[in-house]
């Protein structure tokens, strides 16, 4: 049992063992890496950040001029090493493990300007570790663990900026004596400060502070006068100090007759305004005051008053219920007024916003209303806006389902310039919908649910207007062709999935806007158009007409042959048709498009471009044509188009990687200055060598000098074709061939060799043949009797009363020639092979005759002709081996080849 029960131990002990050695191996890689990490050099700045160092590089050109080391594991800034860069003025190292600044860094850097050690350890900071930082103009202390010994920033004399925020200083106090005269810029957020007392800041009191943010602290005092020696300060920041109503009074009382311009008191826990907690402003010239996110439910009438210069107000994220015209008198010189998601939501209940309750704004020239939730829109509403260029109720809700003359009517006497209505749950727009708003130049209306047919009528009397958006209506517009007849000014017309119906009208909806500059036509699924829907768009710089169903209007086969609707387009600019299913652009699509600096055709199905479509695109910049068919980058084609090019996307093509192909390509990409993004997706597709590697990855050398034997290749081509071809005719008609040259020769010279001596034969030719072949001789060789030749049968020939011998021995010598019709038959006859075998080839022989012919009616192996008949093929002439064809159409050139042979000299050559 205990042996057992060890090796359970030992095999539930198994996986912490490769843990370990798991994590030793991560640790070890970690270590090593920082060996191998290298910095990046760019224009005299060295970019250490993030590479786990443990050291500061010494390897790094000595005329840096900044040096980034933050994010690493550094645990000191060594002077010795960092000195051999003197010419170093910023310095990061923030988001290490520093724990200390060395009294010899600035010694060593002194034209350091900029120090930033944020999110380290440091902890004690006395006045010799920065002693020789006399020229420091920003220094970065945040998020330490400071504790200030003496006055430790006392020799920085030319400091701009100090941030120790996130330290845990119980005080604002840092130093004892007047130091860091030219303080701009004072951070002193996220600490442990619950008191700000009278001589917190009297160090900075020769100091000329602007910025001072007490973000984050938990304050509960502000004693008299603690903000007094900083008499020039501008800006005050107290973003997530809770301060609360009371603590925010007794602060505006800090800052009477100061110089104070911007105070931010976003999340102080201000939940309401009393009437006199911003009266201390009353005697500053404060212009920007935020408070927004303080859950804010009330403000007493008239509690603004105090702030008579203030220019921006912002009160976004809080809890109005109720918007009165008492809420904002006095501030007679607002200029912005952000209310963003500023009133309170509920189901039962709708915030108000009161008739005239912005009426005392009247130099009012933006309003901030969007994502709020109120009541609705009244005849009186805006009453009282005389300068209001700029209203944004966009995200809201407060019943505006049908834009009428009278919605926006309060602001006839505004000169509202832009009106942002997007997503605000608009489902139509009546006739005269913004007759009332003369002035305007931009309307917004996209995200909403906008369902007719755009008559013209709802844009009446908007004959200033510029830009319209109606982007993203689900697609339940229609336009008519007289959509846009009261806005001729328009040059900007946003219609991106808006539309529905078709674009093939005439006149083109578009043609009153003769100063169109923009017009988005994309996500709409136009499929039908006409080749004068942009007709006459003469100043049109930008066209969207991605994601539509184009493909037909450019295709060959269109009934008219392809719309070249893009014609007159001079100064187009920016062209996108990507996702139209494009998959031929006629010669002519793209022509005259000489300022076209922009080019999209992505996501098509184009695989085969015609030459002399880019030919005018001089301006071109960018192109792209990702996600196409283009197996070929021929420089016929492309050439024009990459010749100024700055940007190409060619990716997720099926790249035909060939000399023909893609040789001009490759040696584009590799040479040009261009950006190419997602190299690594320009993947070969064919040929099987090169499937699926990068087109980086041909090899251009494969294609060099391959013209000195394209004329090889010809010729070795055309000889094996020919080669081939006379194989063929020889092996299936080459029988006829021989036919006719033997006819052509025999007409020619004659069918027999004249030899002498020859008149004493009184047979051509003595035939020996088994008895089974009887008919065939019968039928086949008797027949050429008929043409002056005389055959020797044994059966008609012999003369009766004389031995067969003898008969055999006289017919041979009266033949001029002697044939065998070979069959196995003939093979096995003993009589044929025995004697009249051996009697023919002795007669030869004796004469020194070459007179024998073999008609053979059977395959017959040449083993099997030497033992029957002591003959071999090889010792006959080729015109006496004769074979007997199957086919009856070969038979009379048989019979040719017979007469050629039996006509024949006898004499051996």
């Amino acid at each position: 049992e205990p042996h057992t029960h060890r090796r359970v131990m030992a095999r539930s002990l198994r996986p912490l063992h490769l843990l370990l050695v798991l994590l030793l191996c991560v640790l070890g890689c970690s270590h090593a890496g920082p060996g191998k990490a290298v910095c990046r050099v760019v224009r005299l700045t060295a970019d250490c950040s993030h590479l786990s160092l443990e050291e500061v590089p010494a390897d790094l050109p000595a005329n840096i001029t900044a040096l980034d080391v933050s994010h690493n594991r550094l645990r000191k800034l060594p002077p010795v090493v960092l000195g051999r860069y003197p010419q170093l003025q910023l310095l990061q190292a923030g988001y290490n493990s520093i724990q200390a600044l060395e009294a010899d860094l600035c010694r060593m850097l002194p034209l350091l300007r900029k120090l930033r050690v944020q999110h380290n350890v440091i902890h004690l900071l006395k006045e010799a570790n920065l002693v020789h930082c006399s020229g420091l103009t920003e220094l970065n202390l945040a998020s330490n663990r400071l504790k200030l010994l003496g006055d430790p920033f006392l020799p920085l004399k030319s400091l701009v900026s100090l941030d120790v925020s996130a330290n845990g200083l119980s005080s604002a106090r840092l130093g004892t004596q007047p130091q860091m005269g030219g303080l701009r810029e004072l951070s002193l957020s996220g600490n442990k400060m619950s008191t700000l007392q009278k001589d917190d800041f009297s160090c900075l009191c020769n100091s000329s502070v602007q910025v001072l943010r007490l973000g984050s602290l938990p304050l509960k005092n502000l004693e008299p006068g603690c903000l007094k020696p900083l008499e020039g300060l501008r800006e005050l920041v107290l973003d997530g100090t809770k301060l609360g109503p009371n603590l925010t009074d007794q602060l505006c009382q800090e800052l009477k007759g100061s110089a104070i311009d911007r105070l931010s008191l976003r999340d102080v826990h201000l939940t309401s305004v009393l009437h006199t907690t911003f009266m201390g402003l009353a005697d500053t010239n404060i212009t920007a005051v935020d408070l927004s996110r303080n859950e804010m439910s009330s403000m007493a009438n008239g509690s603004l008053r105090w702030l008579r210069t203030l220019k921006l107000l912002s009160m976004e994220e809080n809890n109005f219920r109720q918007l009165t015209r008492e809420m904002f008198v006095g501030l007679d010189s607002l200029r912005s007024l952000v209310l963003r998601n500023a009133l309170a939501k509920s189901r039962s209940w709708y915030a108000v916003i009161e008739d005239y309750a912005f009426s005392p704004l009247r130099c009012l020239e933006s309003l901030f209303l969007d994502r709020t939730t109120f009541r609705g829109l009244t005849a009186q509403t805006f009453s009282g806006l005389v300068s209001l260029q700029y209203l944004n109720l966009s995200w809201s809700k407060f019943d505006l389902k049908i834009v009428t003359n009278e919605s926006f009517a309060s602001l006839s006497n505004s000169p509202l310039r832009t009106l942002n209505l997007t997503e605000t749950g608009i489902t139509r727009l009546a006739d005269g919908a913004f007759a009332s708003l003369g002035n305007l130049s931009t309307l917004l209306l996209g995200y909403n649910f906008i369902s007719q047919n755009l008559s013209g009528s709802e844009f009446r009397g908007l004959s200033r207007i510029q830009k319209i958006h109606l982007s993203f209506n689900n697609q339940k517009i229609r336009l008519t062709s007289w959509s846009f007849q009261h806005v001729p000014t328009l040059r900007t017309l946003m219609l991106r999935r808006a539309l529905t119906g078709t674009l093939d009208l005439k006149p083109s909806p578009f043609q009153p806007l003769q100063e169109l500059s923009v017009l988005d036509l994309s996500n709409n699924n136009i499929a039908n158009i006409n080749s004068d829907l942009l007709s006459g768009l003469h100043n049109l710089r930008v066209l969207y007409l991605q994601h539509n169903n184009l493909a037909r209007i450019w295709k060959s086969a269109n009934p008219g042959g392809p719309l070249l609707f893009l014609r007159g387009l001079e100064n187009l600019t920016v062209l996108e048709l990507d996702y139209n299913g494009f998959d031929e652009i006629p010669a002519a699509g793209l022509q005259g498009l000489r300022k076209l600096q922009e080019l999209s055709l992505g996501g098509n199905m184009l695989d085969f471009l015609r030459e002399g479509i880019f030919s005018d695109m001089v301006s071109l910049r960018s192109l792209n044509l990702q996600k196409n068919l283009i197996t070929s980058v021929q420089k016929s084609v492309f050439q024009p188009a990459l010749a100024n090019l700055s940007v190409l996307h060619m990716e997720r093509n099926p790249f035909d990687c060939t000399c023909d192909s893609i040789l001009w390509f490759a040696e584009w990409l590799n040479g040009t200055d261009a950006s190419v993004p997602q190299r690594d997706s320009y993947v070969c597709n064919t040929p099987s060598a090169y499937f699926n590697k990068t087109i980086s990855q041909f090899e251009p050398l494969s294609c060099r000098d391959t013209t000195p034997f394209q004329a090889l290749y010809v010729f070795t081509s055309t000889t094996v074709l020919i080669v081939m071809a006379t194989a063929l005719v020889f092996h299936f008609q080459g029988w006829r061939i021989q036919f006719y040259w033997s006819v052509l020769v025999s007409r020619t010279l004659g069918f027999r060799e004249v030899d002498r001596g020859e008149e004493r034969f009184q047979y051509d030719a003595y035939v020996i043949h088994a008895q089974k072949d009887r008919r065939w001789v019968e039928r086949h060789l008797l027949s050429l009797e008929d043409k002056q030749l005389r055959f020797c049968l044994e059966d008609r020939d012999f003369v009766p009363g004389r031995t067969r011998l003898e008969c055999i021995v006289d017919m041979m010598r009266q033949s001029r020639k002697i044939v065998f019709v070979v069959t196995e038959t003939l093979l096995n006859d003993p009589w044929c092979t025995q004697y009249k075998a051996h009697h023919a080839i002795q007669q030869v022989i004796e004469e020194s005759r070459d007179s024998v012919v073999l008609v053979f009616l059977e395959d017959v192996p040449d083993h099997r002709l030497v033992r029957a008949l002591l003959l071999r093929r090889g010792m006959l002439r080729s015109r006496c081996l004769l074979n007997w064809p199957p086919q009856r159409e070969r038979r009379p050139a048989f019979q040719q080849s017979l007469w050629v042979a039996l006509g024949s000299s006898n004499r051996i050559q």
